[in-house]
């Protein structure tokens, strides 16, 4: 097939003279969506890939695949307020989950329909917390894939709103005081009351009282503090305690403190410090036995669990219960009392693969396991919050749609509690744990999915993330079994800056030490071309967000590793990345250009920058979204732009700019759309036939 032109686009003579280093960037004038040149260049890049993607093959097959994979539907573990439970749940028809609710008769309603709020699909619920007596609901929806929140309140027994919006409302946790007459929860400032560019920080915590004006709300937190804090804040079941946390955008530590609210007012309560200015995250949960139970990675990169008292929460008081395990990251716990021998179980990933143990609640001793279906990924484990001998959580993986699994400590049995709703024959695929060694000589585990009895080199898509301490662990994915089934395989490498093996692990792939992210992708390309998995002519690369960097840097770094790649929603231009969207709120883990020597560490991978004139590059599929607020679609214009500018041969540089939707979450259709086009440009330039 003839390629078709790329579309013009003028190449401005702008230098910038940052600390000594002259920096040129010729597409700036991309950054500005409004810019009639823009526009026009973003309208001619759409029939452009409109034009490229019409005359592949296999794009019908790959989405009605996808589309029947997803109609496994999804269902989330419960969350029980009073004798009622709150679940999410997605049937194979439904565009987005619902949240149902469960009376204490057992009869089942929707509450809270995204698609019944909004028939387009645009609107999504983000977040949602009933009371703690589970008679009224805080939920947060935001429409377009803005992720701006509007937080509203619902009289559960009526399905009625009753109050909101409540606008600025944008990652906020809500904590329910007892008797659901108030909660503390997060807003922005107005936006007239902070400087012009900083309108999505400035965050406070805030008390609200039920059935009055926010004009009334009262300034709890923040106030004079760090402007990209993220806040969390939580109230004990009692209504005893409160905790508010603090962490200076996405850093890996935290400030915390913790009120007694019966010592001091709930509108002013009195806040001791639990640590400040400590390099560790720690959070606090309050028994119902009276103990304070600590989870945190200070002097633990792998994560322990302490306890102390109420009275003294401070780190000199704190007792291990779950020492740090040499090898196993620490993941979640929950504490089931209503036995002889009250137990906490606590949930480890171990190279990415769940497990539970069981410990006697006292003294923390090792006393069994919780068995699992297999081995996958464990959600969140919940409890019921007056106590109780179950435990639900959520399991996946790679064949598994989500589940539902109780977990009864008086007999030691799993059981399926429930499972996503739709009934889909799922292909067969092996998946088999790997390692392999870094350049530094750094030992990394990759998952490898591919299709049994398959044999030889064959077209192989290598995804990763590297980034903000998250795993790359076990999961459905439609998109994933399609390629697989075609007979491809599927590679996910564990790199440094996840979690997989702890903070440690953060670290060594963030800030000066991010290159060793893009190593260990090298790294693993080449373990899976030397091991006869693939060839270089047939390996893909893809990630999205931060993984989108991840490709970025690693098709300009090693363009002759990789035949083809997808970068979704990417951070490009690593030097002005903190001017736009969530960007300032990222510098702690990447770091920032207006510092000397971090400008250098950045500089020296920016894709944006390191495309060279004469260069072949990979084919290249951009997926962005015009409504995400978090990365800026502009780092994928400008990086589109220049790469066609450069690029020596004919593989295509293509840009697929999509409309009304963000980076978080989406319908069904559009997500299906998306994956099908992505698949389908990866099958053209691996060689998948299939």
């Amino acid at each position: 097939m003839t390629r078709q032109p790329y579309p013009p686009a003028s190449r401005d003579e702008l230098v910038d003279d940052l600390h000594g280093t002259p920096v040129p960037d010729p597409y700036r004038w991309l950054e500005d969506p409004d810019d009639p040149a823009a526009k026009s260049w973003l309208a001619e890049e759409e029939a452009l890939f409109a034009a490229e993607m019409g005359g592949l093959p296999g794009r019908e097959a790959f989405k009605a695949r996808i589309a029947e994979l997803l109609r496994s539907g999804s269902i989330g573990a419960p969350v029980w307020r009073g004798g009622r439970r709150f679940f999410m749940r997605r049937t194979p028809e439904q565009e987005h989950a619902v949240l149902y609710t469960v009376a204490p008769d057992g009869t089942e309603r929707a509450l809270l329909d995204p698609m019944a709020l909004d028939s387009t699909g645009l609107t999504t619920l983000d977040s949602w917390q009933p009371d703690k007596e589970g008679r009224l609901l805080a939920y947060q929806i935001s429409v377009g894939g803005d992720e701006e929140s509007s937080l509203y309140l619902m009289d559960v027994a009526l399905g009625e709103r009753i109050e909101g919006p409540i606008d600025r409302c944008r990652y906020s946790p809500v904590a329910w005081l007892p008797g659901g007459e108030a909660f503390y929860y997060v807003r922005r400032l107005p936006a007239t009351e902070v400087p012009e560019g900083e309108e999505q920080f400035h965050r406070r915590v805030y008390l609200h009282r039920v059935g009055t004006s926010t004009e009334e709300d009262v300034l709890i937190f923040g106030d004079g503090m760090e402007k990209t804090n993220y806040y969390g804040v939580a109230v004990s079941r009692d209504g005893r305690w409160l905790q508010i946390s603090a962490s200076r955008g996405t850093a890996p530590r935290n400030d915390l403190w913790v009120a007694d609210l019966v010592a001091s007012s709930p509108q002013s309560p009195e806040l001791v410090v639990v640590q400040e200015d400590v390099d560790a995250q720690s959070a606090v949960h309050f028994g119902r036995d009276g103990r304070l139970y600590v989870f945190t990675d200070r002097d633990a990169p792998r994560g322990r669990i302490c306890v102390t008292d109420p009275s003294t929460p401070q780190f000199e008081h704190w007792r291990d219960l779950i020492p740090q395990d040499p090898e196993a990251v620490l993941s979640d716990f929950a504490i089931l009392d209503d036995l002889d021998r009250p137990v906490m179980l606590v949930a480890w990933t171990r190279h990415a693969i769940s497990e539970i143990s069981v410990h006697d609640l006292v003294t923390g001793e090792r006393v069994g396991e919780v068995p699992t279906p297999g081995l996958g990924t464990i959600g969140g484990i919940s409890e019921r919050p007056e106590g109780g001998h179950e435990a639900w959580f959520g399991y996946t993986d790679n064949t598994t749609p989500p589940t539902v699994q109780r977990y009864d400590a008086r007999t030691g049995e799993t059981t399926l509690w429930a499972s996503s709703p739709g009934a889909v024959e799922v292909p067969a695929v092996e998946t088999e744990q790997v390692t392999y060694r870094s350049a530094d000589g750094s030992e990394v585990h990759m998952l490898v999915i591919s299709k049994p009895g398959v044999e030889g080199p064959r077209p192989t898509i290598l995804y990763g993330y590297g980034g903000f301490g998250i795993s790359m662990t076990p999961g459905y994915s439609a998109s994933i079994l399609s390629w697989v089934e075609a007979g491809g395989t599927y590679a996910i490498a564990q790199l440094r800056g996840g979690g997989e093996q702890g903070e440690e692990w953060h670290r060594a792939g963030m800030l000066a030490n991010k290159q060793n992210v893009y190593d260990d992708l090298h790294a693993a390309a080449e373990h899976l071309i030397a091991t006869g998995v693939t060839t270089a002519s047939q390996l893909a690369i893809s990630g999205g967000s931060n993984g989108g960097l991840l490709v970025g840097a690693a098709l300009t770094q090693r363009p002759d590793l990789y035949a083809a790649v997808v970068c979704s929603a990417p951070l490009l231009d690593m030097v002005r990345y903190e001017l736009f969207g969530l960007g300032a709120t990222w510098n702690v883990e990447y770091g920032s250009a207006e510092k000397p020597d971090e400008f250098a560490w950045l500089y020296a991978y920016s894709p944006y920058h390191r495309v060279r004139e004469g260069v072949s590059y990979p084919a290249t599929l951009f997926t962005v979204f015009q409504s995400d607020t978090r990365v800026h679609p502009l780092h994928a214009w400008k990086m589109c732009a220049a790469l066609q500018h450069a690029q020596s041969s004919d593989r295509p540089i293509l840009l697929r700019n999509e409309t009304e939707v963000g980076h978080g979450a989406r319908a069904v259709s559009k997500t299906v759309e998306l994956a099908a086009d992505q698949l389908t440009f990866l099958a053209h330039h691996t060689g998948l036939t299939s």
